[in-house]
């Protein structure tokens, strides 16, 4: 028997648990929310953020791959506005119950062994949503369409190149949005209609499927692989929520060098009038240098630029020493660029140092360019480009 807390009308249910594999070395330590991006953001704070401007003032977060970093920064949600006595932010990591012990197996599995949790606030509604993707939604707009239009689930979805589109699951809508087909990652899209893997659910009919999923021990236990097809198999009214602002899936290193890149085009990304709420460390102003050179680029404080840096992004704590030359790369916290050093078209993670003279990426407008990413705490060598492990 649960003990409703407090009576809410809809909470989120964030997860946070993926390690994001296709993110190479940037998730070999930490979860794919906990991410840098923008040189002074992490992924889960877009979500947060999210929340919290539609007026959501409970969140569950999921976690479980590589939790540390991400629990450290969430904290109690003051920087988010969601250190309420009732509600908040709460962090929902895999847990042991009479009987059972087991890992989320999947992202519905998460949701699943969190109904307790779910269920202590009597929610007509659940959100649920992803922790690594960069956009502004009000989502509050999105649960008037799904009353509207009496749904049992909405899906927010995003038109995507087509070449891009077998990344993402793949909807056929009739003329009011209804959704007729879903197809999770489709080799052969029929279509570019994207989920962004925001969904909202009426709680009570969404609650009866996962106890069905979990019996299914052929299911894996995920949205889009199981229980939305089977929630529109079973005629459960589903709808599209078209939405046409900016977002980004940055789910491999390519879309997340260019959603950094974005930022150089749109500062803001048109976020103007929805600023993004992080957890910032208080550091000093940013620094040029007399020797510094700046072009097209973003600098976040506690940066130091002696060399000279282009279309690039320099989070806190940088210092690019003189006579260092950074291009087209995203440099992230406490890095070093030393003297005389060459950064072209790369992801450099946390507390990288490129050596004195030292050579990283090839620049990119090079015939063979491919983007390249330099694992946290990575020392760069000299001329013969080798890499080592601090």
């Amino acid at each position: 028997m649960n003990i409703v807390v407090q009576k809410k009308e809809w909470i989120a249910a964030l997860l946070a648990g993926g390690r994001g594999s296709r993110l190479e070395s940037l998730t070999e330590q930490i979860a794919k929310p906990a991410v840098t991006f923008g040189g002074k953001y992490r992924l889960i704070d877009f979500a947060l953020t999210n929340c919290v401007r539609s007026g959501i003032d409970t969140v569950g977060v999921m976690t479980q791959y590589q939790p540390l970093l991400l629990h450290d920064y969430i904290g109690k949600g003051q920087h988010w506005d969601l250190d309420t006595l009732s509600g908040g932010v709460s962090i929902l990591p895999p847990h042991s119950k009479l009987g059972s012990t087991a890992w989320y197996s999947g992202t519905a599995n998460s949701v699943y062994q969190n109904q307790d949790f779910i269920e202590s606030y009597d929610p007509d509604y659940l959100l649920v949503l992803a922790g690594d993707h960069v956009y502004k939604m009000d989502f509050s707009i999105m649960l008037d369409y799904h009353k509207e239009v009496g749904a049992d689930c909405t899906i927010a979805v995003i038109e995507v190149p087509l070449e891009d589109a077998s990344r993402f699951g793949i909807m056929n809508t009739d003329e009011t949005n209804r959704i007729i087909t879903f197809e999770e990652k489709p080799e052969i899209p029929q279509n570019n209609l994207a989920s962004m893997g925001i969904y909202i659910f009426n709680w009570h009919v969404l609650s009866e499927f996962l106890y069905e999923d979990e019996k299914d021990l052929e299911s894996s236990h995920d949205f889009g692989k199981d229980i939305i097809p089977t929630m529109l198999r079973e005629g459960q009214n589903m709808f599209a929520y078209r939405f046409d602002g900016y977002w980004e899936d940055v789910g491999t290193v390519d879309s997340l060098w260019r959603a950094n890149m974005d930022l150089l085009k749109d500062m803001h990304l048109g976020l103007e009038s929805w600023h993004i709420l992080s957890r910032t460390a208080g550091r000093p102003p940013q620094y040029i240098a007399p020797t510094g050179s700046i072009k097209n680029s973003l600098l976040t404080e506690g940066s130091e630029i002696y060399g000279y840096v282009e279309n690039s992004i320099i989070s806190a704590g940088v210092i690019i020493e003189e006579g260092a030359v950074v291009k087209d790369s995203v440099i992230m916290e406490n890095t070093r660029v030393c003297k005389n050093a060459v950064v072209n078209y790369s992801i450099l993670d946390e507390y990288t140092v490129v050596t004195e003279g030292a050579f990283a990426g090839m620049p990119l407008d090079s015939e063979d360019a491919k983007l390249t990413v330099y694992a946290r705490g990575t020392v760069i060598s000299n001329s013969e480009f080798e890499t080592q492990n601090a």
